[in-house]
């Protein structure tokens, strides 16, 4: 009887091991799942969420800024192409929202996918964790019903040693089993949390649905609008054309009156540098021509800087802007009879904003030309920025400017419902650059 019981207590200790060992052997699919998930925790799209909500937030403000310049600037013949650039820009800054919007609804939809995957996933290991544990379980209440049996597996070793193998075993088992329950409540937790996330998400998406078909109700509006006033400038083609060759006119000037003040820069730096410096500069391979303006060595120094800047300037006023013209010759893409041709930008503003240098410079001139009220010229040694159409000017010929520095008050037109516009231009010499190039 003794080696029958010893024989029935070595096969109970052989089957709490195995069990211990399948316990310790079920965590392993969970480590896998885990990996799993972690793996798609952060959906590839969430980090260009906030992207797009940034640029969203940047398009709003302009369509914001937009919308005030068009309330603050009435619709007459006087600036009714103006009124309708704006409208333009509204339009494309609006289409860009709903863009975005349908961006941010795709990246959700990726996210609500990749945390349903995740949620199956946890659903199929928590399955297959409580099944293993009530297997165990199940075995453990066949093996081992009282605590007396277990007492006396361990008692009925033949010797110290085996006795002690037995209750590391024993124990062993129980701290599985204790392990596995706190998994279980773990994988409940996790699973009720990633539910609650997945339900955020599909209510967030749902926002975003509203907010699209919003904006689209507002694009509708907005493209009314801009047909109205594209059929109204249309009944008033004669006075725009009159309006357009009057600009024309002006800004043909202005370009004549900055190339013989240019030319003036030219003769005068070449009357006033000693020979040697003539020579040596014509030679360097950083300065123009002799037949160019005749930079000193710190104007060399001054030109280089200004075009290691460029795309990196900032805007050449203070406060928020929107330009109306561009740069170069264009057609009108709503107005098929207006043609414009622009040797800068016009920047629309807010009434009381100010014109700022855009780099370190001398201010060369100052002059008042017909169109374009107060001009300033800052050359920042063979480059040139204009700053055309102030009210006041806050320097003079001669002064010495800082990046930023304020140089002059932009002017209001009153008769125009308050539009305060400044023409911008950007010179190398004799030859005119994009603006929308260097600045920022």
């Amino acid at each position: 009887m003794r080696h029958i019981r010893i024989i029935i207590l070595l096969t109970s200790c052989i089957t709490t091991l195995s069990l211990a060992q399948t316990g310790k052997n079920s965590s392993s699919p969970q480590t896998t799942a885990n990996k799993k998930i972690q793996a798609t925790q952060i959906p590839a799209g969430l980090y260009s969420m906030q992207e797009l909500e940034r640029q969203q937030k940047a398009a709003l403000e302009d369509i914001e800024l937009t919308s005030k310049l068009l309330n603050e600037t009435s619709a007459n013949a006087k600036n009714s192409l103006n009124r309708l650039n704006l409208l333009s820009q509204q339009l494309l800054s609006r289409k860009k929202i709903v863009m975005l919007l349908g961006q941010e609804i795709e990246a959700i939809d990726t996210k609500i996918k990749t945390m349903s995957d995740d949620i199956d996933i946890l659903d199929k290991d928590l399955a297959k964790t409580k099944d293993n544990y009530a297997k165990s379980m199940k075995n453990q209440q066949q093996e081992y019903r009282t605590t007396q049996y277990k007492m006396l597996l361990i008692l009925s070793a033949e010797n110290l040693s085996q006795s002690y193998r037995r209750m590391r075993y024993l124990r062993e088992y129980a701290d599985w089993q204790k392990e596995e329950t706190g998994r279980i409540v773990k994988k409940q937790d996790e699973i009720v949390r990633r539910k609650a996330e997945l339900e955020e998400s599909r209510q967030e998406k749902q926002k975003l649905l509203a907010q699209r078909e919003q904006e689209n109700k507002k694009l509708e509006d907005e493209e009314k609008l801009q047909q109205k006033e594209v059929r109204d400038l249309s009944r008033k083609q004669k006075d725009l054309q009159k309006q357009l060759q009057e600009k024309k006119k002006q800004a043909n000037a202005l370009n004549e009156q900055i190339e013989n003040l240019i030319v003036e820069d030219i003769k005068a730096s070449k009357k006033n540098a000693p020979p040697s410096t003539s020579d040596t500069v014509s030679k360097s391979p950083a300065s123009k021509p002799a037949t160019g303006y005749v930079m000193t060595e710190s104007e060399v120094h001054l030109s280089n800087d200004f075009a290691g800047n460029k795309g990196k300037l900032p805007f050449p006023l203070t406060g928020k802007y929107a330009i109306v013209s561009s740069f170069g010759r264009h057609q009108h893409q709503k107005l098929s009879n207006v043609k414009t041709d622009n040797n800068g930008i016009d920047i629309q503003t807010t009434a009381g904003s100010e014109a700022r240098a855009i780099f370190k410079g001398v201010v060369t001139r100052v002059f008042m030309m017909p169109g374009y009220n107060h001009n300033v010229i800052v050359r920042h040694g063979d480059y040139l920025t204009v700053y055309s159409n102030l009210s006041q000017i806050y320097v003079k010929a001669g002064d010495v400017v800082a990046t930023r520095q304020v140089i002059g008050k932009i002017f209001t037109d009153t008769e125009k419902g308050n539009e305060t516009i400044l023409h911008f231009q950007i010179w190398k010499e004799r030859t005119k650059l994009n603006p929308a190039a260097w600045i920022k």
